[in-house]
């Protein structure tokens, strides 16, 4: 087994979710309104501070017309 670490499903999914908000011209308040999620709450899921649930996934995934296999 080798010693490269591997990075953790939700920072993978952070990194995704702002580079496909970016890549879409999405502010953070623009697509939480679109996932119907508030700001706050999208900025800390960006920053990989929350253990978000599969259905607000879903619910970002949708709002960035993605399938969610896509973000991670």
């Amino acid at each position: 087994m080798g010693t490269r670490q591997s990075r953790s499903a939700r920072v993978v999914f952070a990194a995704r979710l702002r580079e496909l908000r970016e890549k879409r011209g999405f502010s953070q308040e623009g697509l939480a309104e679109l996932a119907d999620l508030h700001r706050t709450y999208v900025g800390s899921v960006e920053r990989g501070e929350r253990n978000i649930s599969i259905d607000n996934m879903e619910r970002l995934a949708r709002a960035l017309d993605v399938q969610l296999k896509e973000m991670l």
